[in-house]
């Protein structure tokens, strides 16, 4: 049995981070409809790369999902998106602010219809205060969180973070939020709103550049791949490629040093403590990149590995995708989608000995399970079905 098998989710988000959310939900057992446009569908479905005129983005954050097409903007398909909620757990969605409302299908109707709902929404900037109503993306998230501004090398451009992770990380407090909400739920018998934004998640995961800024009054700025309060914590260059070194307290620098030949940065008092070592940052840095672009990236990790010093080279993605230990912890999975073909997905982080998740089946093709949910949740006759299909609800 799965951890979240009997609970029934109506998914209305599209793109990223409301997908994401759901798809943790699917993974273990949720059953999940996604209501998207007759025609249309999620957006993500028109963007690259395409596999046999499939999105590949749609594909790695909508498995395991039953699609239905559903036009909200008609009476008949907010009707009909109420009698699922009547037997519904969740409902996730990420419209603008007030998109729902509008429709009749805000938190305060729904409720009526099923006090049990957990109803939740994800947005740019939340559900109050002055940005409310603005659009946003990963990147516009990225730039006002102040991530980017400490994101990059030493007086270069801010740099936007290799992964939406304006997206990802709401995706994963929204994930968070709905299995406390079942939990409560679990005690109290009743549901409630969860309102989560890109805006907030990202303020949530600044860690210690908010301390930095009251410490001493200076806006962190970017400072590449070093660790802010750590030394030595960074990249460094080999003949051949880049090695990570993290040594991160006095006994793994001095078998730093031991291993690069390097006695004399011991006793040198510009080195001498944790707190010396990272105000002479820059000296360290050249001391052991001469030292390093000695050896090759392979014989650098080998020395680092057998003193028990945390390091690793800087993998490209195949590299990731080829990794024996990603391979051994399932982290790639194969995944056969009827028209694209074999897809290898990201697999289930969330290792549980008792229930574990499982990738089980694709993304859905649009509409692809309309008249099962109709017909077999719903009890809607074929007649009544093709009614609606005529009338372009569906």
């Amino acid at each position: 049995m799965k951890p979240l098998e009997n609970i029934t989710v109506i998914d209305l988000t599209r793109i990223l981070s409301g997908p994401y959310c759901t798809m943790i939900l699917a993974d273990f057992g949720a059953r999940v409809i996604k209501i998207e446009v007759p025609g249309q569908g999620d957006e993500s479905r028109l963007l690259a790369p395409h596999i046999n005129k499939e999105s590949g983005y749609f594909m790695s954050v909508n498995r395991g999902k039953q699609s239905v097409t559903l036009d909200l903007r008609t009476s008949e398909g907010q009707e009909l998106l109420k009698e699922l909620v009547r037997k519904a757990d969740i409902l996730v969605e990420n419209y603008r602010p007030g998109t729902m409302d509008k429709w009749g299908l805000g938190y305060e109707e729904l409720k009526k219809i099923n006090p049990r709902l957990i109803y939740t929404s994800v947005s740019g900037f939340g559900h109050s205060g002055p940005y409310m109503k603005l659009p946003a993306y990963d990147i516009v998230i990225q730039g006002m969180s102040g991530i980017m501004s400490i994101t990059g090398q030493p007086g270069g451009q801010p740099t936007r973070v290799g992964t939406s992770i304006g997206d990802i990380v709401p995706g994963l407090f929204t994930t968070a939020g709905i299995m406390m909400a079942l939990y409560s739920r679990t005690f109290t018998g009743e549901g409630q709103r969860l309102d989560i934004a890109m805006f907030d998640s990202l303020v949530a995961i600044l860690e210690n550049a908010l301390i930095r800024y009251q410490a001493d009054g200076a806006a962190p700025q970017p400072i590449g791949n070093r660790h802010p309060v750590i030394t030595p914590f960074d990249s460094f260059s080999t003949k051949d490629g880049y090695v990570i070194v993290a040594a991160g307290n006095p006994k793994l620098f001095e078998k730093l040093c031991a291993i690069l030949n390097l006695p004399e940065v011991l006793s040198d008092p510009r080195f001498s403590d944790p707190h010396a070592r990272h105000v002479n940052v820059d000296a360290l840095k050249q001391i052991l990149e001469k030292a390093f672009s000695s050896y090759t990236q392979a014989q650098a990790l080998e020395l680092l590995s057998s003193m028990g010093i945390p390091s690793a080279p800087i993998n490209t993605i195949d590299q990731v995708m080829n990794d024996p230990q990603v391979a051994a912890r399932q982290m790639i999975v194969d995944v056969e989608h009827p028209i694209a073909g074999i897809l290898k997905l990201a697999g289930i982080p969330i290792k549980m000995s008792l229930t574990p998740g499982e990738v089980h089946a694709p993304a859905p093709l649009l509409g692809q399970h309309t008249e099962e949910v109709l017909s077999g949740f719903l009890g809607l006759t074929k007649q009544q079905i093709d009614g609606l299909r005529e009338r372009k609800v569906i």
